[in-house]
């Protein structure tokens, strides 16, 4: 029955197979089993089945230890198992989605982007990842840009990767789309003409202007929030009536503004890592990059820090936590014992950007490092908020 697991229960039909195998078990009770597993934590299901399991394996041989053995590793077995056929269509999914991945990073980030809210990753995580894999990304662009992300051609005959309109926050689907029909007509000639050809209204700019999506009509982000002053539902014979203004002279954001900006309005950046700006201080406290970690020895005491993009304490974990953090040149992985949690838990949950004092711990080109102390550096980001997708 396990030959082909190499003796580990991992199928539900094993189990079944197994109590009808080496208890004696008709399929109706093996079926009721099943069921059994599934609930025995909440109800203590298995009980009733411990004794008829063991009763049976005694009576066809097997020793009193190994009975108890099988019964006890039927109880593990209700902490993770599952059906075969859930088995057979993951393992599928895993295999395309590797493969996309390999073979078509900027299709598969795309796709990914375009069925957010999913799973594990952020949208900043997945365009950071896929521009690490040498795809080119482009901004949100009024000009350019439909509602979902979309592939463009690049220089080097590989696709590039456009962000669509979608990624604006506050940007309703209905405007994005009046936009998209009216850009595919005809280019816009400036900011005003976007306004009467896609019917927006101020707040509608706004949150382009904020997303910097303007950038090709109105140059930076403070010269297409000015544009904004005064809007209320433009008609073409209101803007030609209008008073020629003198552009004022603003000065562009900073580097840092912008990244800020990014990330409220947008929840990612195309610009430089926030934690480049920050990697002079950051070297000042001997903390090392991500990357630094793939030379260090296991067993060797190391202070890495980046900003806070995930946190999970599995109920299976006994208590421990698990950090991802991230900095310009990749993601370290932090586990946190429950007695260090328990001390420190404010600075655990609270972070954006979390110093870990630690152990290097490597198996293969597995690379953790074992928290011996937390520090909150959150304070160094300033404005920037990146939200950290937490599970339990």
């Amino acid at each position: 029955v396990l030959a082909r697991t190499l003796g580990v229960s991992i199928f539900q039909e094993q189990v079944m197979q197994l109590a009808v195998a080496a208890a004696g078990f008709t399929p109706g009770e093996a079926d009721q089993l099943r069921r059994a597993m599934a609930a025995w934590r909440r109800k203590g299901g298995l009980e009733p089945f411990r004794d008829k399991l063991i009763a049976g394996m005694l009576a066809r041989g097997y020793a009193q230890t190994y009975a108890e053995q099988i019964y006890q590793q039927i109880q593990g077995f209700g902490e993770y198992g599952f059906p075969e056929s859930h088995s057979a269509s993951f393992a599928l999914l895993v295999y395309l989605s590797a493969w996309l991945k390999c073979h078509e990073p900027a299709a598969f980030t795309c796709a990914m982007l375009n069925s957010y809210p999913l799973g594990f990753y952020t949208p900043s995580q997945l365009v950071q990842d896929a521009v690490r894999h040498n795809v080119i990304v482009h901004p949100v662009d009024v000009q350019h840009s439909e509602w979902d992300c979309t592939l463009e051609p690049s220089i080097d005959g590989e696709p590039a990767l456009r962000l669509g309109l979608r990624m604006v926050k506050g940007l309703s689907e209905a405007a994005a789309l009046r936009i998209c029909s009216a850009s595919s007509v005809s280019q816009f000639r400036d900011v005003d003409d976007l306004l009467i050809k896609a019917d927006l209204n101020r707040k509608d700019l706004a949150c382009l202007a904020k997303a910097d999506a303007l950038a090709s009509l109105a140059g930076h982000r403070r010269n297409a929030l000015w544009h904004t002053l005064g809007v209320d539902q433009p008609t073409a014979l209101l803007i030609n009536a209008r008073r020629p203004e003198p552009q004022p002279d603003l000065f562009p954001p900073s580097e840092g503004q912008d990244i800020v900006a990014d990330y409220a309005h947008t929840g990612l950046t195309l610009r430089r890592h926030p934690l480049i700006l920050l990697r002079a201080t950051l070297q000042a406290k001997k903390i090392i990059t991500a990357t630094d970690l793939k030379q260090i020895q296991h067993g060797q005491r190391i202070r890495t820090a980046g900003i806070v993009t995930c946190r999970q304490r599995p109920g299976t974990a006994s208590g421990v936590t698990f950090i991802t953090l991230e900095d310009e040149t990749g993601y370290s992985n932090i586990v946190v014992w429950r007695d260090l949690a328990d001390k420190q838990r404010r600075v655990l949950l609270a972070s954006r950007l979390m110093c870990v004092d630690g152990i290097v711990e490597r198996k293969g080109e597995v690379i953790h490092v074992i928290a011996k102390r937390l520090t909150d550096h959150s304070r160094l980001l300033g404005n920037l908020v990146i939200v950290s997708r937490d599970f339990q």
